[in-house]
C-alpha cells in the first residue's frame, strides 16, 4: 500500500509540474506504462483536461476516489472543496464556468446525493455550461441491493436516468475510462454548446487496478471549435430578408454572449434594426445605446416588447426560444419572416418560416456585415427607430414613477416599508458603483431584477433564467472564494429562494468567502402570488405566516454578519455600506412590500402559455404561425 501511495504522489507531482501527462512522459519524468487504479485514472484524466477543482460531499460510494484526491491535494495538484449540499456544489461549479471559464468536477456518493447534484445540473444544462459530475454507483456484481441505490432490481437505473438529462457513462470496466474521458471532453469542452457530463463509478470498480496502463492514452482538453455554415444560399437569403424588411428587431440570447458590442453596433446600423436582449445577457450591448430596447418577453419591458410585437423581421441570435423569452411564441405578432442564427440545429428549428444559419454568432454576424456593406437598396422605415426610442422613454418614466414612490403601507406587517423595485434599484446602483457582480435568484426578485438592470458591459449580472433555480444565487457565491476573490459578489435573493439553500452561511466561513446576500423578504412566493392574482384574482398557498429574523439567523453562524436593511432608502444605503465593509459574508435583510397596488411592482408586458391564459395564448401562437 505504501508503494502505491508513493507512486500516486509521484504522478501527482509530475502532472502538476508539467501540466499534462504527455508532457511528463515525453520529458522522461513518468514511465509510459504503469499500474493505476480506476479512481486515480479518473482524477488523473480530469487534471489532464485542466480540471483541478473538485466540489462535493464524500460518502460510502466515493471513498476510494476520496483517498486519491487526498494524496493529490497534499501534492497541490488539485483542490478539493467539501460543502454541505450537492445542489450547492453544482451551483458553485456552474458559477466557476459561467464567470471564470474554469471547468470543475462535482463529486457525490451514490443515491440521494447523486440525485441532488443531478437536480442542480439543470443550471448548466439550461445555460450551456461544461461541468463534470462524478457519482458513486451500485456495485457491478449485483450481490444484493446496495444501500442508497434506486430500490428496484434492474441494472443501471442511475445511468438510465442521467442519460435522459445529458451525456452519461458508467465505468463498469476500468479500461473504459479513456472512452469516458473522450466523450466527457466532447461534451464539456468541445461542442459549440457545452453540456454537463455524468460519470458513474460502481463502488467495487473504483479500486480495481489497470496493469501496464498506457498513460499516453489519456485524452487532453479539446479546443472549442467555431462552427459556421458554408451554404452561401442561406446567407444570400438572410441578406434578401433584411433588405426587404423595414422594421427589424434583433433578439439576442445566451448563445451570443461572447459577441463584442462593436459587432452589434455595426450590424444594427447596417440593418437599421433595434436590439432586444434576453434576461441572461444584460450588458452584452450597452443599455445606454440608442438602439438598445432592453429586455423582452413575458417579464420584459414596454420598449422591448413593442420592438418584438411591431417588427416585420425578427433576427434571433443564440436562443432556444424559452417560453417566457418569446412570450410562448406570440412575441413576433407582425413579423413576416425570421432569420435564426444558432450553433445548435435543434434550436434553429424552433421557428417556422425562417432562414436558419447554423454557426457561431460572431462569425455569422461578421459575414453578414461584410455582405451588407455591398448592398445598395435597403428598405428602411425612418419612423421605426423613433417609435422604439419613444417607447424606451416611456419605459424609463414607468420605472422612475415606482422609484419615486419607494415606500408603501404593507398590510401584513402593518407599517410602511420599501417596495421591491425601489429596494432592488438601490442595491443594483450600489453594486454598480462598487463594481460588484450581481447574481439574481429565481422568483419575483429575479423578474424585477432583469427589468431594472441597465448594465453597460457583460458579466456584471448573472441570472439563471434557463432553469429558474431557486437558491442558485446564494450557493453560487462560493465560486468567488474558490477563484481567489477576484470579484465581490452580491446575491439578490428572496426569502423563499434563500431558504432553499441556506447552507452557504456555513460554507462561506469554511472557505473564506467575502460577499453579500441581499435578502428581499415579502414573506411569500411573490412571483406566483402575483400570477395567481392576475389569472384567478385570489392567492392560494403561496403566502406564509411565519416571521423570520434573518439577521439573527445569519449571526448564528460565527463569522457571518447580519444587517437590518431598514424601511427607507436612506437606511438601506447605510446597511449596504456596512455590509460591504465587512471582511466576510454579510447578509442584509430587507422587508419589502407586497400588494396589488400598481406602484408595488414592475408588472408584465407579454403573454405566457400558463394557467387559464393557455387557450388564448396557444390560439394566438398558431395564428401567427412561427
Amino acid at each position: 500500500m505504501s508503494e502505491m501511495i508513493e507512486q500516486r504522489r509521484k504522478r501527482a507531482r509530475e502532472i502538476k509540474a508539467y501540466g499534462t501527462v504527455r508532457k511528463a512522459v515525453e520529458a522522461g519524468s513518468l514511465e509510459q506504462f504503469q499500474d493505476i487504479s480506476l479512481s486515480e485514472a479518473v482524477v488523473l484524466g480530469f487534471i489532464n483536461q485542466g480540471v483541478k477543482t473538485f466540489i462535493g460531499i464524500f460518502g460510502h460510494g466515493m471513498t476510494d476516489v476520496g483517498e486519491v484526491l487526498r494524496i493529490y491535494e497534499e501534492e497541490k495538484a488539485v483542490k478539493t472543496v467539501n460543502v454541505r449540499n450537492e445542489v450547492e456544489a453544482s451551483h458553485a461549479a456552474s458559477m466557476l464556468k459561467w464567470k471564470y471559464g474554469e471547468t470543475a468536477a462535482v463529486f457525490t456518493s451514490i443515491g440521494p446525493g447523486a440525485l441532488q447534484a443531478a437536480a442542480g445540473s439543470l443550471v448548466p444544462l439550461a445555460n450551456g455550461l461544461g461541468i463534470y459530475y462524478l457519482m458513486g454507483d451500485e456495485t457491478s456484481h449485483s450481490e444484493g441491493p446496495n444501500m442508497q441505490q434506486i430500490p428496484r432490481r434492474e441494472q443501471e437505473l442511475f445511468l438510465r436516468f442521467l442519460s435522459t438529462l445529458g451525456p452519461a457513462y458508467s465505468l463498469h470496466t476500468p479500461e473504459a475510462v479513456f472512452t469516458a474521458l473522450k466523450r466527457g471532453d466532447a461534451a464539456v469542452n468541445g461542442k459549440a454548446k457545452h453540456s454537463p457530463f455524468y460519470m458513474l463509478l460502481p463502488m467495487n470498480i473504483q479500486p480495481k487496478v489497470m496493469e501496464n496502463c498506457n498513460l499516453l492514452e489519456f485524452p487532453e482538453k479539446s479546443v472549442e471549435s467555431k462552427v459556421i455554415s458554408t451554404d452561401e444560399k442561406l446567407f444570400n437569403s438572410a441578406v434578401e430578408a433584411i433588405c426587404d424588411a423595414s422594421r427589424i428587431t434583433v433578439k439576442v440570447g445566451g448563445g451570443a454572449a461572447h459577441v463584442p458590442a462593436e459587432v452589434f453596433d455595426e450590424f444594427l446600423e447596417l440593418t437599421d434594426a433595434v436590439y432586444v436582449h434576453g434576461p441572461q445577457v444584460p450588458g452584452l450591448y450597452p443599455y445606454s445605446r440608442e438602439r438598445n430596447m432592453s429586455v423582452g418577453g413575458s417579464k420584459g419591458s414596454i420598449c422591448g416588447n413593442y420592438a418584438m410585437n411591431e417588427c416585420d423581421l425578427a433576427i434571433v441570435i443564440g436562443a432556444r426560444g424559452v417560453c417566457q423569452w418569446d412570450s410562448s411564441g406570440t412575441a413576433y405578432r407582425k413579423a413576416k419572416r425570421m432569420v435564426n442564427i444558432n450553433c445548435e440545429y435543434e434550436d434553429l428549428a424552433q421557428y417556422n418560416n425562417s432562414v436558419r444559419i447554423q454557426g457561431d454568432a460572431e462569425e455569422v454576424l461578421l459575414k453578414l456585415i461584410g455582405m451588407l456593406k455591398n448592398v445598395k437598396d435597403k428598405t428602411s422605415d425612418p419612423a421605426w427607430l423613433k417609435e422604439c426610442t419613444n417607447k424606451k422613454m416611456e419605459w424609463e418614466a414607468y420605472k422612475q414613477l415606482r422609484y419615486d414612490h419607494p415606500v408603501l403601507l404593507d398590510e401584513k406587517r402593518g407599517r410602511a416599508i420599501l417596495t421591491e423595485p425601489a429596494a432592488i434599484k438601490k442595491a443594483v446602483d450600489f453594486a454598480d458603483r462598487n463594481d460588484c457582480i450581481k447574481i439574481f435568484d429565481a422568483g419575483d426578485v429575479q423578474a424585477n431584477g432583469f427589468q431594472i438592470v441597465t448594465d453597460e458591459r457583460p458579466g456584471q449580472t448573472i441570472s439563471d433564467t434557463g432553469s429558474s433555480y431557486m437558491g442558485f444565487a446564494v450557493s453560487s457565491m462560493l465560486a468567488f472564494a474558490l477563484e481567489g476573490e477576484k470579484d465581490y459578489p452580491m446575491a439578490f435573493t428572496g426569502d423563499g429562494s434563500f431558504m432553499m439553500n441556506p447552507q452557504i452561511l456555513i460554507d462561506a466561513v469554511e472557505h473564506g468567502l467575502r460577499g453579500m446576500i441581499v435578502l428581499f423578504d415579502n414573506r411569500r412566493m411573490g412571483a406566483i402570488t402575483s400570477l395567481q392574482h392576475s389569472q384567478y384574482e385570489v392567492e392560494y398557498k403561496t403566502d406564509d405566516t411565519v416571521a423570520v429574523d434573518y439577521v439573527q439567523m445569519a449571526e448564528a453562524v460565527e463569522g457571518v454578519k447580519g444587517f437590518y436593511g431598514g424601511e427607507t432608502l436612506e437606511e438601506l444605503e447605510q446597511a449596504l455600506e456596512k455590509a460591504y465593509e465587512y471582511g466576510g459574508l454579510s447578509l442584509v435583510h430587507i422587508p419589502v412590500h407586497y400588494g396589488k397596488e400598481e406602484l408595488s411592482g414592475l408588472g408584465s408586458f407579454g403573454d405566457w402559455n400558463v394557467g387559464n391564459w393557455c387557450e388564448r395564448v396557444q390560439k394566438l401562437k398558431h395564428t401567427i404561425g412561427f
